[in-house]
């Protein structure tokens, strides 16, 4: 059986790995320790009878420590899962912790209490906020932007080497046509000579206009018509 009081004249005056000593205070790095702090009644190592509370993943469950189960250290500590209400949790506490120091009790409690406040603000800010932060790798925004650049370069030979083919076969380049559809190729002179022939008719229609306008005579308003009808009767009159 353990003698606490040796083990804690060994770690407590000389060394603890999971001491962590500051200016005013020392604290205790051990996940099983209840209050975070190096003591002697906090120490999880010193004390063959302690009892602590873990949350993982939401969810507080309540470690048990014995001298019973001393000799087998895979089973030392004993897990106890908590309900979610927190009466009903605190009830389960007492219910487990019965016969035990009145200081583990009330240090359980206030460390259950500590966890169930910041598991409430937990949720809280995430209904709030629903952002989510994720990380960009600099290496693959680069190459996606190199690959984006190639890409317009590509599509713009492609376009300038399809204006100079379509070029060299208007011009008559090629004597014969062999790699390139002659159904597209047609439909191709078809339209540019649709293009060229609504062109040449409307060059003609502004010409005839021209034309009719130079041979016709201005025609004249008539008001000055009627004047001038007037000014010959009277003179006649007279």
């Amino acid at each position: 059986m353990q003698n606490d009081e040796v083990i804690w004249g060994v770690i407590g005056s000389n060394h603890c790995s999971y001491r962590a000593s500051t200016e005013t205070q020392n604290f205790c790095r051990n996940q099983y320790n209840v209050t975070g702090l190096c003591n002697r009644r906090s120490c999880p190592l010193a004390n063959s009878t302690y009892a602590t509370i873990i949350e993982k993943e939401g969810v507080c469950y309540l470690y048990k420590k014995v001298p019973e189960r001393a000799n087998t250290p895979k089973k030392l500590w004993e897990r106890i899962k908590l309900l979610q209400n927190y009466k009903l949790a605190l009830e389960q506490i007492d219910e487990h912790l019965e016969f035990w120091p009145d200081f583990l009790i009330h240090k359980n409690k206030q460390r259950f209490t500590k966890i169930v406040q910041y598991l409430i603000r937990q949720r809280k800010i995430k209904k709030q906020d629903n952002t989510k932060l994720v990380t960009v790798s600099k290496k693959a925004e680069r190459r996606e932007k190199t690959r984006e650049a190639k890409a317009e370069k590509a599509a713009n030979i492609e376009i300038s080497i399809e204006k100079e083919l379509l070029e060299r076969l208007k011009s008559g380049t090629y004597d014969e046509i062999y790699n390139y559809p002659p159904k597209l190729y047609n439909e191709l002179l078809d339209e540019e000579e649709q293009i060229e022939f609504v062109e040449e008719d409307i060059e003609e229609s502004d010409q005839e206009i021209e034309d009719l306008d130079q041979i016709l005579p201005k025609r004249r308003p008539r008001h000055e018509i009627e004047y001038e009808q007037e000014i010959e009767e009277l003179g006649k009159l007279h």
